[in-house]
């Protein structure tokens, strides 16, 4: 939150009208064009309204985030990231255990990992699914 002072200072800053010039190579001042500056506030809201997509957002205006739907690509990708942490955790837990004996429960654990990862990601997806046609139902309610 600004200061006090730096409110004033912005204040004051928006009360001035400002000349806008170039100054060109001999030196001379040179008034811009009015059709070279920014366009006011409204027409750039209304053209930056055209271009963003519609968001969708929740009852208190926050933006639902997307989530795709599930698929092993996406579990396969997640696994390849979690196998090389569950053999170094697996081989710094187990120091006194021959490394094959060191490797096999990291195995067990991404065996356990994979489909869990892919359960997990298609109840988030479900339930992002229910919220979604929850507005839509709403909104198509509302709107007679």
């Amino acid at each position: 939150m600004p200061t006090r002072k730096q409110r004033r200072r912005h204040e004051k800053a928006r009360r001035h009208d400002w000349e806008y010039v170039y100054v060109d190579d001999e030196g001379h001042e040179v008034e811009v064009d009015p059709s070279e500056l920014r366009a006011p506030k409204a027409e750039r809201a209304k053209a930056r309204a055209k271009q963003a997509p519609t968001r969708r957002t929740d009852a208190r205006g926050r933006p639902i985030r997307q989530i795709d739907p599930p698929s092993w690509r996406r579990v396969g990708k997640r696994a390849m990231f979690m196998a090389p942490v569950f053999v170094v955790v697996m081989v710094f837990l187990n120091k006194n255990v021959p490394l094959s004996a060191r490797i096999a429960p990291a195995i067990l654990l991404l065996a356990f990992f994979l489909p869990f990862s892919y359960f997990t990601d298609s109840i988030a997806y479900r339930m992002y699914r229910k919220r979604v046609d929850r507005m839509e139902a709403g909104g198509k309610a509302k709107a007679r």
